[in-house]
């Protein structure tokens, strides 16, 4: 039975003692987890290991005061005086370098040189004032020289030693290697490789545990990185399979060439191996990603070319502390274009789209990354001239990135009308509202299909490459700096033909080919919109940039490739099936006008195409006679006006 005992008449129960006690424990927890507690206990850390290293200066430089002078002894009753002031001091220049913020248990050779150079900043302080003084309160020159050394390794210690119990404890599964763990040779034993194995053998939740590394550099072989072999040359790949029972290999190999990694997937598809590859090099020096994030092989791997790489100062000092505004911010180019600018720190970002759910699934990716406060989502098309206006009016852009267009091919042959309003009419609005509001840059994305047309698609874009061209040369001073951007295809966006290839092997197949012949210019989308963001940094207005894409690739040996990936053998698990070209399409895709002539620009793999620009007054009467008759057009009427106005483009009669 259990007693209550009632105190100062109010009824005090075991349920109230155990709800009192936990809100208290609920509040230490609060005011423990706080920012300022755990400075605190830093500084009171730090406080102990700098005193403790200042005395052991002091023992060391006197040899532990045996058979010391009177002055030796003067030195050692000073000590604490010192203390007083020096241990201070150097408190307070770690704090300009994060040493209260960062967490004790997370140590790596960024923390080490922030720890060096506060304390070396600090020694050099004390050093100074003993140049000045030989009072008895400053420390010798040995002293401090001691101090410096020990106080080093004191708080690198300390914190090293935080992390190798936090990781043990991370990791520490009490059986060693698991038995569900993956065994995984890793393909490059360099520095990308190195740090994979490390990450796998520290952080056991990756269930993988590197049992070899492969290498083409015969200097490498028999010896050992993070106490894995590498057992020699890729070759060995069935071998080690049978050996060592490998379940996994990852290509870590970022800066091979293209056809070496074809080599080792052909290789490791007839061993039947799952195989992954680590990010690109790209990927990793812009941040996207960490080596140890390895992925399931892609396309883009096996392009034949290097990834082109932008020059970031330039491309920060345009946009960072601007308002930049980017039309069709839901779509694939519109949605990377808003993810790396958010990096360059722009002051706002407006994402202009049409598609409530497009807008809203990139808005809440910038905000989970921390960029909330810098984007502003806007519902809005950008042929509502009123709404748009409205937009200008009160964000005041200063620069815009225009990617709203309709760009399927075969579908804007049949409604043509739509794509004249939208890649046409739309992009002059959006021009005109440019120069009414006196923004500095507006960069179209424009197509290879706009050279020579043969679709109503690439026949609007080059009326619109046109229309800016002559906008911006108009001899006006206070005009924008209007370019286009001309892409080839691009990897992955929406339509492409990559998705449409893994959906049609998913299926089973066949994989659907529109010409044995027919070839393509291709680029990532990262590739595409770091093209965009550096030609805003070089444009003198009027320009047309292209980007250098290598060789054109033929669409079948895409479909082979990604049928290989997929672990199928083309024409025996999967057919390739020809059907013809579609409406508006051709075999080759072409970069230049017969009048554009070509001017080099600072980056490498970037080209500008400049030519005499049709008469503005004379392309302000198509804008006109298009808005007063677009909708009463039939589609054969409407091409023949695109003929009319675009002579190089030939259409495509349904």
């Amino acid at each position: 039975m259990k007693f209550e005992r009632p105190v100062f008449g109010v009824e005090k129960t075991t349920y109230g003692s155990n709800e009192l006690l936990m809100d208290i424990t609920r509040k230490l927890s609060k005011i423990i987890e706080t920012r300022w507690f755990r400075a605190l206990g830093l500084l009171v850390l730090y406080s102990l290991l700098l005193s403790i290293s200042l005395w052991l200066a002091y023992q060391l430089r006197f040899d532990f005061f045996v058979d010391g002078s009177a002055s030796e002894r003067i030195y050692q009753d000073s000590i604490a005086k010192v203390a007083l002031w020096v241990i201070p001091l150097k408190l307070l220049v770690l704090f300009p370098f994060r040493q209260y913020s960062g967490l004790l248990s997370y140590f790596g050779t960024p923390d080490l040189f922030r720890i060096l150079r506060a304390t070396l900043i600090s020694s050099a302080m004390i050093g100074l004032i003993r140049l000045q003084s030989s009072d008895i309160l400053v420390p010798p020159r040995g002293v401090i020289l001691i101090d410096f050394l020990l106080s080093v390794g004191a708080l690198a210690n300390f914190r090293m030693v935080c992390r190798v119990v936090r990781e043990s404890i991370t990791n520490s599964d009490g059986r060693g290697e698991r038995s569900d763990m993956a065994r995984v040779v890793i393909i490059g034993a360099g520095d990308e490789g190195a740090d994979l194995a490390k990450e796998f053998l520290n952080k056991k939740g990756f269930g993988r545990i590197p049992v070899a590394f492969l290498d083409d550099d015969t200097a490498k072989h028999q010896t050992r990185i993070h106490n894995v072999p590498v057992v020699g040359h890729t070759n060995l790949l069935e071998d080690l399979k049978g050996k060592l029972l490998v379940d996994e290999a990852v290509i870590a190999m970022p800066t091979a060439p293209a056809r070496r990694i074809s080599e080792i997937v052909r290789k490791l598809q007839q061993l039947h191996l799952n195989f992954y590859t680590i990010p690109s090099l790209n990927q990793i020096t812009n941040g996207q990603v960490k080596a140890s994030q390895i992925r399931s092989v892609e396309i883009q791997d096996l392009l034949g070319r290097a990834v082109v790489s932008i020059e970031r100062e330039s491309i920060s000092e345009l946009v960072g502390f601007r308002v930049v505004m980017v039309t069709g911010a839901g779509g694939s180019i519109g949605s990377e274009l808003c993810r790396q600018l958010a990096g360059f720190n722009p002051e706002r970002i407006l994402l202009v789209e049409q598609s409530e759910y497009l807008l809203f699934t990139i808005e809440q990716e910038l905000v989970e990354k921390g960029y909330g406060g810098t984007v502003v989502p806007l519902i809005a098309n950008i042929l509502d001239q009123p709404r748009m206006e409205e937009i200008f009016e009160k964000f005041n852009p200063e620069i815009v990135y225009h990617a709203a267009a309709l760009k399927h091919v075969p579908m804007m042959e049949i409604q043509p009308k739509e794509a004249v309003k939208v890649n046409f009419l739309g992009t002059v609005g959006l021009a005109k509202l440019a120069v009414r509001f006196k923004i500095e840059y507006f960069v179209m994305i424009s197509t290879d299909k706009a050279v020579n047309p043969t679709s109503v698609m690439g026949a609007t874009k080059r009326l619109s490459e046109m229309y800016i061209q002559a906008l911006s040369l108009s001899g006006d001073m206070e005009i924008p700096k209007f370019m286009a951007v001309r892409f080839g295809n691009v990897l992955g966006s929406s339509g492409s033909v990559i998705p449409t290839f893994r959906r049609q092997i998913s299926t089973g197949g066949p994989v659907k080919v529109t010409h044995p012949d027919v070839t393509r210019y291709f680029m990532t989308i990262p590739e595409a919109v770091g093209l965009v963001l550096q030609c805003a940094t070089q444009g003198m207005g009027g320009d047309i940039f292209v980007l250098d894409m290598g060789k054109p690739i033929k669409i079948v040996d895409l479909a082979r490739q990604m049928i290989e990936l997929s672990g199928l053998k083309p024409h025996e698990d999967i057919e390739i099936e020809f059907v013809g070209l579609r409406p508006g399409e051709k075999l080759f895709e072409e970069l230049q006008h017969s009048g554009e002539n070509l001017n080099d620009t600072v980056h490498p793999k970037i080209m500008r195409f400049l030519s005499e620009p049709r008469k503005l007054t004379d392309l302000e009467e198509i804008v006109q006679s298009w808005r007063e008759e677009i909708q009463d057009l039939e589609r054969s009427e409407v091409k023949s006006r695109l003929k009319k106005f675009v002579p190089d483009y030939k259409p495509f009669v349904v």
